[in-house]
């Protein structure tokens, strides 16, 4: 029926906007990568260069601060973006789960009712489908975005969804 091809573009919709999501987190991720390595690279130079002019304890506790603290703000990262991923794939796949309900509803209420949504289901689908062209345009968009931050190719993950 009319309002299964319905659920189908708003399952790629959803899974579009999911994907985007994870282009977004994927782009946090190596930005905070890269801003980790800089500060790393800037304070060993920092040290280097202050070289003999700092006592022996003092430098030392600089070069400990120096891997503890890098450590835990990447620690902090990770943690972050891999608690967004894991919302984003939970809300695709609740999203999906949505979906195939309202579309088994749709068919029991034109049973119910003997009305026929099918000719609604046939005007939504173009609005549909023309929503998920420009929200693919965005997820591409992302994507490149997320590969800019990480100056090259970066591994930008696909959320998982069941499809209905």
């Amino acid at each position: 029926m009319s309002n299964k091809n319905l659920a189908a573009v708003t399952n790629e919709l959803v899974q579009t906007y999911g994907n985007t999501a994870k282009n977004v987190i994927t782009a946090y991720r190596v930005g905070n990568e890269r801003a980790i390595s800089y500060v790393d690279q800037s304070w060993a130079a920092a040290v280097k260069k202050a070289g003999k002019r700092l006592n022996a304890d003092v430098r030392d506790n600089a070069l400990a601060a120096q891997k503890k603290v890098p450590s835990l703000y990447a620690r902090g990262v990770v943690l972050t973006s891999d608690s967004a991923e894991v919302a984003v794939n939970k809300t695709v796949e609740l999203a999906g789960k949505g979906i195939e309900q309202v579309a088994a509803n749709a068919s029991r209420f034109e049973k119910a009712t003997g009305l026929d949504l099918g000719p609604v289901a046939v005007a939504v689908v173009p609005a549909a489908q023309a929503a998920t062209k420009v929200a693919t345009q965005i997820e591409v968009r992302t994507s490149e975005f997320a590969n800019k931050i990480a100056g090259g190719k970066a591994k930008v993950k696909v959320a998982v969804a069941k499809k209905p």
